[in-house]
């Protein structure tokens, strides 16, 4: 059984999106929809980004596996920072991407 999995997120990740991924059903949900986790693999995440009823992807990278064999509900999974990309999304995000190209 995997006792414990690192996954790292962009460190440009929202209060708000830390605040999402950190809650207890997203942590199930990680536990339910991997079968397992090999480091370095990397895959996306959608998390819920408010009352205004959409959301966006968070890339994950799995930066460490402690045990071997399949994801239980004693998983243990903590995040760590990464630094990559101007992630947008969530309540009081920033983008750091700047305006876009003016249409005139």
């Amino acid at each position: 059984m995997i006792t414990r999995v690192v996954l790292s997120h962009p460190e440009d990740l929202s209060a708000w999106g830390r605040m999402q991924i950190e809650t207890k059903p997203f942590r199930a949900w990680l536990r339910r929809t991997h079968d397992t986790f090999e480091e370095g693999e990397r895959f996306e995440e959608f998390c819920d980004v408010g009352c205004c009823g959409s959301s966006h992807d968070i890339a994950f990278v799995v930066e460490a596996v402690e045990g071997e064999g399949e994801v239980t509900r004693e998983t243990e999974v903590e995040y760590v920072e990464r630094p990559e990309c101007d992630l947008s999304g969530g309540w009081r995000a920033q983008s750091r991407a700047g305006p876009g190209p003016r249409a005139d």
